[in-house]
């Protein structure tokens, strides 16, 4: 357990403390992301004793924060109490990345608020629930980790872009263990089929074993926060060491008998990176469903959607309707049929997500269903009618 400092020592400081006169030092959290912005969200805080902390892991009504030290330049971490601030809504509630106003007064820190969230990384609940969970927050890049040791699926990919461009960060492929790859053709082949599902995003393959793309992924987010997500066995934990430049993260071998990983991290963490910056480690996800991504999905399917401008009728579903551009660029080969059918895959389970948590929503998605039904039945039977 981390020590706690004695607040009677002076351990923390407040948000802005220089002499008169003196140009301020740069704030203790500056380097884990604190600004200008959070000194004004934080100021009512402050004029009740409060101190800031930015949370780096969560546990069961716990949580490890960063406040500021006794040092001008430095943090302590703090184990604090959440339960002040343990709301029902699971979107709510206290996770890895968020700032917090921590009162340090008695035996044990405790979080008192939740500063507003900048962008936060949210899917849906498991077993199809239509609760969402808050994996990461106030997240600036989202690098999505996809071992090339297996077969690449990139519905996965793009089902993982949907809720990164949904989060508000700016999300990136890393291919990782691409020294597996027989030769640097099928290394090509693999980024080119990647970046065609990914539009606007920077796809670089990687190799914790030999370095190759370390360096590029280290430039890539030297800067702000990062939260890395993937699949277990995709290689995150490997990723985190050779970012961080030291062994911070257990890591195991993959199933000999099917390439699929073990559980190595269990809990999200904060590590602070060599060239500034931070990143948020979590475990690998086995399912990761939309939640409320309708802008995630128009991003990812960016060229779907531009195509749609060309419909004949505005609400188009693409399907049998007449004077379909996106169905015209299927035909002529201009647009993958792979690639309609993964949009249509992720608008439906969005909707279905939508429809759970509004029933006015539910009773128009059924009207515009049985709308777009009886208009099919309609082409068909005029279909018919013109070859009889």
């Amino acid at each position: 357990m981390s020590a706690q400092p004695d607040p009677s020592d002076s351990a923390f400081l407040s948000p802005s403390s220089s002499l008169p006169g003196e140009s301020p030092d740069p704030h203790p959290l500056a380097r884990y992301g604190w600004d200008a912005g959070r000194d004004a969200e934080f100021a009512p805080h402050a004029a009740k004793g409060l101190v800031p902390g930015r949370v780096t892991r969560v546990d069961r009504g716990l949580c490890d924060v960063l406040v500021p030290a006794a040092d001008e330049a430095g943090t302590v971490a703090v184990r604090a109490d959440t339960s002040l601030v343990t709301p029902r809504d699971p979107m709510r509630i206290v996770c890895t990345g968020d700032w917090a106003a921590v009162d340090p007064a008695g035996e044990q820190p405790i979080v008192r608020a939740r500063l507003p969230r900048r962008t936060a990384f949210v899917r849906s609940g498991s077993s199809k629930r239509s609760d969402a969970q808050v994996l990461a927050a106030n997240v600036d890049h989202a690098v999505i980790a996809v071992s090339l040791a297996v077969e690449l699926d990139l519905a996965r990919v793009e089902r993982f872009l949907a809720l990164a461009w949904e989060s508000g960060a700016q999300p990136l492929v890393a291919l990782t263990k691409s020294d597996l790859v027989p030769d640097a053709a099928g290394v090509a082949h693999l980024v080119a089929d990647t970046e065609a599902s990914a539009p606007g995003v920077l796809v670089l393959p990687v190799s914790a074993t030999t370095g190759d793309g370390i360096d590029a992924l280290a430039a890539a987010v030297g800067t702000g926060t990062t939260v890395l997500l993937g699949q277990s066995g995709a290689g995150k934990s490997t990723l985190a060491n050779a970012l961080v430049g030291e062994d911070v993260q257990r890591v195991q071998a993959t199933r000999d008998t099917d390439a699929k990983g073990r559980h190595t991290t269990t809990t999200r963490t904060m590590l602070p990176l060599p060239g500034g910056g931070v990143l948020i480690d979590t475990p690998g996800l086995r399912g990761v469903g939309l939640f409320d991504a309708d802008t995630g999905v128009a991003q990812v399917f960016a060229e779907i959607e531009s195509l749609a401008e060309e419909c004949r009728f505005h609400d188009c579903g693409h399907g049998v309707e007449p004077g379909c551009a996106v169905r015209d660029a299927v035909e002529n080969g201009t647009l993958a049929q792979r690639r309609l059918e993964s949009f249509r895959k992720l608008q439906r389970e969005n909707q279905w997500i939508a429809a759970r948590t509004d029933a006015r929503l539910r009773a128009e998605i059924r009207r515009d269903w049985k709308q777009k039904q009886a208009t099919g039945r309609h082409m068909m039977e005029r279909k018919r009618g013109k070859h009889m």
